[in-house]
């Protein structure tokens, strides 16, 4: 095992495009250690090349959020480079079928469920004796204004249009989630950031928007660098944008 106490890391998981692959550029140039997850190895394997090429620390870690024992083996891959985990951002998410909730089936929501909702906390749980030795550790998740209940109940919301069950319902699970991890372990800070600007509407341009977004991918990460970063004093249990707290 190799561990530089001066270098702080981070495992990111669906890393290897997107909002995890800018996130990982961003905490790269700060001089972290990235561990960056990426479920497709081949392509995780690009994604990391990529970010070394830029100058970042980084280590390619195939993990799949849906499968113990994917999960495992990143953990004992992760503990050969480090004895702690600084910061966990759990990024990886599925959208889903847009199924209407009068068709909608429990065999319509369990994949994404199994992603959205299982896998951080298969994630989260396999890693916390990591991030426990940490000296201040940071757990992001990566959410959306769908998951909140003020923005789905604002007919101004274009969210509250959007007549489905699977995504919605996961990431507002994801939510409870987090507040009861926040609760439960005050030694560790979790958070949750949406990568939309919920105030404008707006909301950060990726594959699972198929880039109709008006924010671009940099943009959709500053609320979870922001989170990532956060200081010792900093908050445990909140919801925010890149303009700053949602309500949930």
């Amino acid at each position: 095992m190799t561990n530089n106490a001066e270098r702080t890391s981070v495992l990111i998981t669906g890393g290897n495009k997107g909002l995890g692959l800018e996130a990982g550029r961003r905490l790269g140039a700060l001089g972290w250690t990235i561990f960056l997850g990426s479920r497709d190895a081949d392509r995780g394997r690009a994604a990391a090349a990529g970010l070394a090429d830029g100058g970042a620390q980084v280590v390619m870690v195939p993990l799949d959020v849906t499968s113990d024992e994917s999960v495992a083996g990143a953990v004992r891959l992760v503990r050969e480079h480090t004895d702690r985990l600084d910061v966990l951002i759990n990024n990886a998410g599925a959208p889903g079928e847009i199924v209407t909730p009068a068709d909608a089936t429990a065999a319509d929501l369990h994949p994404v469920y199994d992603t959205n909702v299982y896998g951080p906390v298969r994630v989260t749980h396999a890693f916390l004796p990591l991030l426990r030795a940490a000296e201040h550790p940071r757990v992001v998740m990566v959410s959306s204004g769908g998951g909140s209940f003020a923005v789905v109940t604002d007919p101004g919301q274009p969210m509250s249009k959007l007549h489905e069950l699977a995504y919605s319902s996961s990431k507002a699970a994801l939510n409870m989630i987090t507040v009861r991890y926040a609760q439960a372990l005050p030694e560790i800070k979790f958070n949750v950031a949406t990568p939309g600007e919920i105030s404008t509407r707006r909301f950060a341009a990726t594959d699972m928007n198929h880039h109709t977004g008006e924010l671009t991918v940099t943009e959709g990460t500053d609320s979870i660098v922001r989170l990532a970063t956060l200081d010792a004093d900093g908050p445990s249990g909140v919801f925010v944008d890149r303009l700053g707290p949602v309500s949930w």
